[in-house]
């Protein structure tokens, strides 16, 4: 077969825009210049609304897990209490990176393909109530969970003084979540997901009560020191040297958010996740999470009757598509595929239509077309057809 150009269908990095393509390939400019002053400048503001806060959203240089970082070491100290939420393999890394800072980590594990209860959280709290943050993940990329973030933080401010501290890495721009208006004390994300951008941008927003904490707390840092970064961005700098190319179309990316407009862009999302879903329901393949804890940008399948991997090695050699497969115990077990940022509905039946051509590759006796049908089916009652 001949080579193919790839079809990237994985929850991140996901694909770039033209647009922001372009923006990327701009002349170098000075991180001192008046220019890049201007640039932060235009930034700003565009950050704010998806983000959901009046506050600086800071950028960081550096991937979705220094962001994670970041939000330990600038509010907690060795020896503090906090509850770890763990849906899969992203709870499990905010849980690592809690213990190699010295803190005494309560890990809440649930079992991978499930949303957290609520409930659960409630226990913890009452059984420890020394905890200072509980930590959660939003949308948990290696099961496809969207865990309800704002009825865990209320829940936290209901019963303690804990920081609520959220990983949106997969989430934000994908998935309507706000920091004021959901009571997150402190929300992180990434630029490879839905945020339409290559890895190399993290973002940390945060409200005043969350700041006070991190101008107060003593506990060491350097390049993750929020501080810096925050007074800098109020000179219109970066403390240090920014990812100047990926600024250019971070500006670009967030332009392209805001024309098709925020409501419509979570719209998409959703849209996207119910066409994925019921066409793999209609090819007789199990999902892994619930309708109700299941996320918009990511949607993972559990097959029974073929092995996952062997799947995936069929659709990228063939067609280029290229599915994300399991994390740690789920590896061979799941297949992902991936429906953030830039893409659309088109692109869902592009790639459920080679799925079906590699699960007939595989000897599966499905009806060629009934996925796709499936999906055209939720996506012309979505756009008012009969």
């Amino acid at each position: 077969m001949p080579n193919h150009e790839e079809i990237l269908r994985i929850p991140g990095p996901t694909p770039i825009p033209p647009r922001v393509s372009q923006a990327m390939s701009q002349p170098m400019i000075g991180h001192r210049s008046q220019r890049c002053k201007d640039l932060l400048k235009d930034i700003a503001p565009k950050l704010n609304p998806i983000f959901g806060t009046q506050e600086d959203v800071i950028v960081l240089t550096g991937s979705g897990t220094s962001a994670l970082e970041a939000a330990v070491v600038n509010t907690t100290m060795p020896g503090d209490e906090v509850l770890v939420v763990v849906t899969g393999a992203f709870g499990d890394r905010f849980a690592s990176i809690c213990e190699a800072y010295g803190l005494t980590v309560h890990r809440h594990d649930v079992t991978w393909g499930d949303a957290v209860q609520v409930e659960d959280v409630s226990s913890y709290l009452n059984q420890y109530p020394g905890i200072r943050a509980v930590f959660v993940t939003h949308c948990e990329t290696s099961t496809a969970v969207l865990n309800p973030v704002k009825e865990i933080a209320n829940q936290v401010h209901e019963q303690s003084d804990a920081l609520v501290i959220v990983d949106g890495v997969s989430s934000i721009g994908g998935a309507d979540l706000k920091l004021e208006r959901d009571g997150i004390d402190l929300l992180v994300s990434g630029s490879q997901k839905a945020m339409m951008l290559p890895a190399g941008l993290s973002f940390v927003a945060y409200n005043h009560r969350t700041w006070s904490i991190i101008e107060e707390n003593t506990r060491p840092r350097f390049y993750l020191d929020l501080r810096k970064y925050r007074g800098k961005l109020q000179e219109g700098q970066t403390p240090f040297t920014p990812a100047l190319s990926l600024l250019f179309g971070l500006n670009e990316a967030l332009d392209l958010m805001h024309e098709e407009g925020l409501e419509s862009v979570y719209e998409r999302h959703h849209l996207m996740k119910r066409m994925a879903r019921a066409a793999f329901q209609a090819l007789g393949l199990p999902l892994l999470t619930t309708e109700e804890a299941a996320s918009p940008t990511v949607t993972s399948v559990k097959p029974e009757r073929f092995d996952a991997e062997q799947l995936r090695k069929v659709v990228h050699e063939e067609a280029g598509l290229l599915l994300a497969g399991g994390q740690q115990h789920l590896k061979g077990k799941i297949f992902r595929i991936g429906h953030m940022g830039y893409c659309t509905p088109a692109d869902v039946l592009q790639a459920i239509s080679i799925i079906e051509l590699g699960l007939k590759q595989l000897g599966q006796e499905i009806e060629l077309g009934a996925g796709v049908a499936a999906a055209e089916k939720i996506y012309t009652l979505e756009k008012g057809g009969k």
